[in-house]
């Protein structure tokens, strides 16, 4: 029964390994085959979220082991799963990490298929629930960072971007049907980016202490062959402060700020397991967005531990607009660690927002 449970929270989390997982939501399992400069390592792959209901899938981990950098554990990876959802949503994906030299000099890349069933309620801060039509979408999307590391916490370097979207099926009569949405006849988003971070965590799973800051910067450009050009600058901070033996209390702030011709598929989007719990991820979308958080959490055993958090955030469409009627949302959950010598944990949490919005979210890893 103890291998059996062990095997069921296998997981990486739908919203951590769809694109986050350099966060490190990365769950190692059997050692599939290892050779003296490759090791291959299957990754069971199972989630719940509101987006997404109950998911599952699989994949791997390919290290490459005989490379020595000045970073210790840091190895040269590629991460790949697919997983299918109980909303008859189809995601694979490829997730490259490689490191040049002695690692001053890294790739840290993603591919991306999806074909998703998904929900809009329109744009804006204050779009009504009856506003909520299905639509469905077909997406590739892949992302290449290449950054210069300066030992031991700053990484900063450029990006290259590129989205296509379709989509397949819309509410006849919906909003998206009538056209005059930006993307609702698909898009391509091509572009290059800045990135700088700043990064003491003594971990990513788990933090204990330290500051994450992150500034990123990115461009889509007619020029390069996008349908819509648009700037977007994010700004993400984060701060770990023990209370105690015990106690830990977890802040973010996030700022998304996009200016032009921004298409749906693009704007800021309010909710999600990971940025705003307690809502539909997308629930809210616009140009801008901010989300302030706060999170106590206390380990009451070395494996066990419990969260209770507040957040409050907001889309608009200028930042002028913000704080004019902010959306609020709390709640808590458990967190257990998997195994003694590993860092990485799986995550129960349930998050009560406003005017009925809420969700369960079964994942790995901290929030943030």
């Amino acid at each position: 029964m103890r291998r059996l449970l062990f095997y069921i929270l296998m997981l990486s989390c739908s919203l951590s390994v769809w694109g986050q997982s350099k966060d490190g939501a990365i769950i190692r399992s059997d050692t599939l085959k290892s050779g003296k400069s490759l090791k291959l390592i299957g990754i069971p792959v199972i989630f719940s979220t509101p987006e997404t209901g109950f998911g599952f899938g699989g994949g791997g981990q390919l290290f490459i082991t005989g490379e020595s950098n000045t970073f210790g554990v840091r190895k040269s990876n590629i991460l790949f799963t697919g997983i299918y959802t109980a909303n008859s949503q189809i995601v694979l994906q490829a997730l490259p990490q490689v490191y040049f030299g002695e690692g001053d000099y890294y790739l840290d890349g993603s591919y991306e298929f999806r074909i998703y069933p998904n929900k809009f309620w329109g744009i804006g801060n204050n779009t009504p629930d009856t506003n909520e039509e299905n639509y469905d979408m077909t997406s590739h999307k892949l992302r290449v960072d290449f950054l210069k590391r300066l030992p031991p916490s700053l990484n900063f370097g450029m990006r290259f971007n590129y989205e296509y979207h379709e989509l397949t099926e819309v509410e006849e009569g919906g909003l998206l049907d009538s056209g005059d949405i930006p993307g609702s006849e698909g898009a391509i988003i091509v572009g290059l980016g800045a990135i700088f971070n700043l990064d003491t965590r003594d971990q990513v799973e788990d933090p204990k202490g330290g500051y994450y800051v992150n500034f990123n910067a990115q461009f889509s450009s007619k020029n390069f062959g996008a349908t819509y050009g648009y700037n977007r600058f994010i700004t993400d901070l984060r701060a770990y402060y023990p209370l105690g033996e015990k106690g830990l209390l977890a802040a973010r702030i996030y700022v998304e700020n996009n200016y032009g011709d921004v298409p749906f598929q693009s704007k800021a989007q309010f909710g999600g397991g990971n940025m705003a719990r307690g809502y539909f991820q997308g629930r809210f979308i616009d140009d801008q967005m901010y989300v302030l958080t706060a999170e106590y959490r206390w380990r009451f055993h070395p494996r066990w531990s419990l969260a209770a958090f507040g957040l409050m955030g907001e889309v608009s469409g200028i930042n002028q607009e913000f704080f004019n009627n902010p959306k609020f949302s709390t709640g808590g959950g458990v967190r257990f660690k998997i195994l003694k010598k590993q860092n990485t944990l799986v995550r129960l949490d349930v998050g009560i927002g406003e005017a009925g919005n809420s969700g369960f979210y079964f994942g790995v890893n901290q929030a943030f």
